[in-house]
């Protein structure tokens, strides 16, 4: 087996054996469980039906459709783009929403014959939430537009591959020396070469 050479540089870890991660989500998660839990207490839950948890996934879904569409348009997962997304996507969305209190409500809702208001709470909030993640992203498509490039009147005209940099684009490279640029022409001087010794023809 062939050993690496000096210049191979080590693959990083994934990102859930690595610290800074890790910690991103851990953080993110705390805050957003939190912010669920006091939202809970502030919202009431009419006739034993479930709203505050019906309300914290819609709105986290159509967050996370924001979130994720916009950190797309701004270029590929990585550095700031891809803490943001640990951090506020995977963490503090991630504690917001809540999958198994949803389960819980839904089986408790059925389990004391309210199967219309059960299947319904479980069928609703599944459609609704595919809903409100679309709608986010349609939002965030439209606030963040992509970058566009810069047109090719604006961008910097380069020599192509293996021409030098002080050769104009126009010049043959016949003209150009092995060595370097090319060598500019001699100026003319005005008198005609000198003949070599002899008679003259």
């Amino acid at each position: 087996m062939p050993e690496p050479s000096r210049g191979d540089v080590a693959p990083l870890p994934p990102l859930h054996l690595r610290p800074l991660p890790v910690l991103l989500v851990f953080v993110g998660g705390a805050i957003g469980t939190l912010a669920r839990y006091l939202l809970s207490l502030a919202l009431p839950s009419p006739d034993g039906l479930p709203l505050p948890t019906f309300f914290v996934n819609l709105v986290g879904a159509f967050l996370l459709g924001v979130l994720l569409e916009a950190l797309l348009r701004r270029g590929p997962d990585a550095g700031w783009r891809q803490g943001a997304r640990l951090f506020l996507g995977t963490g503090f969305m991630g504690g917001f929403t809540t999958y198994s209190s949803f389960a819980v409500e839904t089986a408790l809702l059925t389990d004391h014959a309210r199967y219309v208001a059960g299947f319904g709470y479980a069928i609703v909030s599944l459609l609704l939430g595919v809903a409100a993640t679309a709608l986010g992203i349609w939002v965030s498509a439209n606030l963040f537009p992509v970058p566009q490039p810069r047109s090719a009147t604006d961008a910097t005209a380069l020599p192509p591959i293996g021409r030098p940099l002080d050769l104009p684009l126009d010049t043959p490279d016949a003209t150009r020396p092995p060595g370097g640029a090319a060598s500019a022409p001699r100026p003319s001087t005005g008198t005609p070469p000198s003949q070599p010794d002899g008679d003259p023809e």
